[in-house]
C-alpha cells in the first residue's frame, strides 16, 4: 500500500466523535500526502493538461475521483464562492434535492462542522462532514463523519494560472458491501458520482466562463 492509500485509510477511521484538535493532524497528514503530486495546490505543472474531466480510479482504500477545470477568472473571485458552504445547493443536480441545515452565517475553518439533507435515488439522507483543513484561498478539505459512504475525503484546490484559475477535486470515497461493493460501486455510485461531478463543471462553466 502507498503512502496516500495508508494515509486515506487513517482519515478513513476517524469518527464523529473526535475533538476538533484532531483537525490539526489531519492537516498535516494531507501535506504529506499531497507534497510532490502535480498541480495540487501549488501550481500547475508544465506537463500538464490545464483542463482534465471527471475520472475514477480504483485505489488501495476504495475509489479516487479527480477532475481539474479552468476558469477564466482570478481565484480571489472564484474561491469565495466555494468557500460559501450554501452554494453547494446552487452546483448540485436539482434531482438530488440537496440542502445545507447549518443555519447561515457559517463560519469556515478548521474544524467546522456543517449539516446537510438530500436524497440519493429518492432514497433521503442526512449528511455532516467536517473542515479538517482550511487554507484560504488555496486550498480546503472536507471529510463526511456521518454520511452514506464509509469513507469520503474530498480536496478542492485553487491554483493561479496565467489567464485565471484551474479549480481542482479529489475525492477518495469507500462503500459498504463487502465482496459487493465493487459491483455496486461499478454499476450505482460511480454513475451518480461522475454525473453530480459533471453537472458542477457545466454550472461552473455557465457562471465563471471557461470549458465544462
Amino acid at each position: 500500500m502507498g503512502e496516500r492509500g495508508r494515509a486515506i485509510r487513517r482519515i478513513g477511521r476517524r469518527i464523529d466523535g473526535e475533538p476538533d484538535g484532531m483537525a490539526h493532524a489531519t492537516l498535516k497528514l494531507n501535506d504529506d500526502v499531497r507534497r510532490g503530486t502535480p498541480g495540487a495546490a501549488r501550481g500547475v505543472s508544465p506537463v500538464e493538461p490545464v483542463s482534465v474531466g471527471v475520472r475514477v480510479e480504483k485505489v488501495p482504500r476504495g475509489w479516487r475521483l479527480t477532475s481539474r477545470q479552468f476558469v477564466p477568472a482570478a481565484r480571489e473571485e472564484v474561491f469565495p464562492f466555494f468557500a460559501d458552504a450554501h452554494n453547494l445547493e446552487e452546483i448540485t443536480p436539482s434531482s438530488l434535492r440537496f440542502n445545507v441545515l447549518t443555519p447561515r452565517p457559517i463560519e469556515m475553518r478548521e474544524g467546522v462542522r456543517i449539516e446537510y439533507r438530500l436524497r440519493i435515488r429518492g432514497i433521503p439522507v442526512r449528511w455532516k462532514t467536517v473542515i479538517p483543513v482550511w487554507e484560504p484561498p488555496v486550498r480546503f478539505v472536507d471529510r463526511q463523519v456521518r454520511g452514506p459512504y464509509r469513507l469520503w475525503v474530498h480536496e478542492h484546490t485553487f491554483e493561479e494560472v496565467d489567464g485565471g484559475t484551474v479549480l481542482g477535486d479529489t475525492v477518495d470515497y469507500d462503500i459498504a458491501g463487502g465482496p459487493l461493493a465493487p459491483i455496486a460501486e461499478r454499476l450505482f455510485v460511480r454513475r451518480d458520482v461522475i454525473g453530480i461531478f459533471e453537472y458542477r463543471r457545466r454550472w461552473i462553466a455557465e457562471r465563471f466562463g471557461g470549458d465544462g
